[in-house]
Parts: structure tokens; C-alpha cells; sequence
């Protein structure tokens, strides 16, 4: 008996993915991201008012390349230097008119601190195991590379523009 409870148990907790997590979507509606099962998805923290900011447009570049195999989802945050300071309205109209992005962005959500977001709070848990150092989210528009069946392969520092080969080895 305990020995089945053990299985159990540990089959459960074996099979967290980001699949788990409930997200809404800019527009209000939830994004659920357990439809992308069999692509891979890249996460991204993202702020409208950051140096590093002109990287949505990789992202979408990212984004058209490899739709096929790979979604990207924003999810702003206002965490650094209250960067993101916008509703959900204003960030979708930033986010379209300057870089005509397209793929999925999430409501604006706490990605470090006591706020922070169940997804967020996971990736990063997951991130550490791999032995990303912590903080594991330093600054705006940092990737979290998710597999096919939702877990975590790699985080990509701020820095690493999407389309960097770092992340692109993953995709071809």
C-alpha cells in the first residue's frame, strides 16, 4: 500500500509541466497553453519601456520563422524599474503598432517577488535544479525555453537576443 502511494505520488509530481498553470491572455481570455503541446514555447518576461525593449522584434521574426515548431508568449511585467508601466490596452497597442507582434501575450503579472506568478514561480524552481544561478530572472526579457511536453530545457539571460544561435540550436 504505501509503496503504491509512493508511485503515485511521485508520478504526480513528476508530471508539473507549464501545462498546469492557468494564464490569461492581454485580451481578458484565457491562454491556455496545454493547446501548444507538441510545439516548443519560449516565455518571456517582457516591459515596453526597457533597453531592451527593440527585442520584440526578434521575437516576432523568431516567431514567423519557426511557428511550425515554436510559440512565443510575452507576458509583461512591471517588476524592473516599472518599465511596464501600461494597461493591457496600451501594451497591446504598443506591442502591435512598434513591432507588429502576433504571437501570444499574456496579462501583466509580478515574475520575482511575493506576487509573483504561479508559472514564473515554477520556472524558476525548475531553472535552479538545472543550476541556473539566482536570481534566475535578473531583468526584463529573460527566455524560458519549454519542450514539446512543457518542461523546462533552458533560460536565456536578458541579454541573448532571441535569435541568437544559443537559442536557434534549439529549434533547427
Amino acid at each position: 500500500m504505501v509503496r503504491v502511494l509512493l508511485l503515485s505520488l511521485f508520478l504526480f509530481v513528476g508530471t508539473t509541466s507549464v501545462y498546469d498553470y492557468k494564464v490569461t491572455g492581454l485580451d481578458g481570455k484565457p491562454l491556455e497553453l496545454s493547446k501548444y503541446k507538441g510545439k516548443k514555447l519560449l516565455i518571456v518576461n517582457t516591459a515596453s519601456k526597457c533597453g531592451y525593449t527593440p527585442q520584440y522584434a526578434d521575437l516576432e521574426k523568431l516567431y514567423e520563422q519557426y511557428k511550425s515548431k515554436l510559440v512565443i508568449v510575452g507576458f509583461p511585467a512591471n517588476n524592473f524599474g516599472q518599465q511596464e508601466p501600461g494597461t493591457a490596452a496600451e501594451i497591446t497597442e504598443f506591442c502591435t503598432k512598434n513591432y507588429g507582434v502576433t504571437f501570444p501575450m499574456a496579462e501583466k503579472v509580478d515574475v520575482v517577488g511575493e506576487n509573483i506568478h504561479p508559472l514564473f514561480k515554477y520556472l524558476t524552481e525548475e531553472a535552479k535544479k538545472m543550476g541556473v544561478a539566482d536570481p534566475v530572472i535578473k531583468w526584463n526579457f529573460t527566455k524560458f525555453l519549454v519542450d514539446e511536453n512543457g518542461k523546462l530545457v533552458a533560460v536565456f539571460p536578458s541579454k541573448v537576443k532571441p535569435t541568437d544561435e544559443a537559442i536557434t540550436k534549439y529549434l533547427n
